[in-house]
C-alpha cells in the first residue's frame, strides 16, 4: 500500500482530527461530542498512515507521483 496523501494534507488532516476529538469530548460533551471524536478519528487515522482509501477508489490523491515517466 503506498501513500496517496502530500505532507500538507496529512498535516492537516492530523489537525482537523485532533481538534474534532477534542472539541467533541471537552467542548460538546454527551453523545454529540462521541459522535464528533468518532468522526475526528477519520482524518486522524488517515492522516497518521499517509494513506485515504477514498483518494484510492477515486485512483487520485494529492501525493505528487515521483515515478511518472515523461
Amino acid at each position: 500500500m503506498k501513500g496517496n496523501e502530500a505532507s500538507w494534507d496529512r498535516i492537516a488532516r492530523v489537525v482537523l482530527g485532533v481538534a474534532l476529538i477534542i472539541g467533541g469530548l471537552a467542548a460538546v460533551g454527551g453523545t454529540g461530542g462521541y459522535i464528533m471524536a468518532a468522526v475526528g478519528l477519520i482524518p486522524l487515522v488517515t492522516g497518521l498512515v499517509g494513506w485515504c482509501p477514498i483518494y484510492s477508489i477515486l485512483r487520485t490523491g494529492t501525493k505528487a507521483d515521483t515515478n511518472a515517466t515523461v
